[in-house]
């Protein structure tokens, strides 16, 4: 059973089928003997997940910092949620109580935890699996100016193997469940 991390948007404007993407990750976890930690909010694509996971049977690991608590978004429904000080502890606490991490579409906030933890893989910090779940082309345009900014030197071919790019939910759990075994 791993305790796999998905990052994806917490806006409240998305549209239909991107949380229809999160609430379908949440639920296929449970089946198949994971558990979500996610960023503890209750909106958005964060909300559907973790509202997803415990539809299907998953533990939820809920990671949020007061800031946001603040503004009533903190999804109380998580069977744990951890209250932190700040964005930069909560995203610690994440990589840390994770075993892998699936990235869904979202905005900034989103692309900060993505390469926080890949950033961390290619330092040797952690060996944790990351996928990039993208079955619309969400990221299409991210992943082709990484592929060719490694002609310049400052993305390292190495750097890119780390992260996975699946269109497929089966596919993203499929890896991530080969690469812990």
């Amino acid at each position: 059973m791993a305790a796999i991390c998905v990052f994806c948007a917490s806006s409240t404007r998305l549209a239909p089928e991107h949380l229809d993407l999160a609430t379908t990750v949440g639920k296929a976890l449970g089946p198949r003997g994971h558990s979500l930690v996610s960023g503890g909010g209750c909106v958005g694509m964060m909300g559907a997940v973790a509202d997803g996971a415990r539809a299907g049977g998953a533990h939820t690991l809920g990671i949020i910092p007061q800031s946001l608590v603040d503004l009533e978004v903190a999804d109380t429904a998580s069977d744990e949620l951890v209250v932190t000080t700040d964005m930069g502890v909560r995203k610690n606490i994440m990589i840390e109580r994770s075993d892998a991490f699936i990235t869904l579409p979202g905005g900034l906030g989103t692309l900060d935890e993505l390469f926080e933890v890949w950033t961390t893989a290619t330092l040797d910090l952690h060996r944790k699996p990351i996928v990039v779940l993208d079955p619309d082309g969400f990221y299409t345009g991210l992943w082709k100016w990484l592929n060719d900014i490694t002609d310049t030197a400052f993305v390292r071919t190495q750097a890119l193997a780390q992260v996975t790019v699946v269109t497929s939910i089966d596919a993203a759990l499929d890896h991530i469940e080969a690469a812990l075994a």
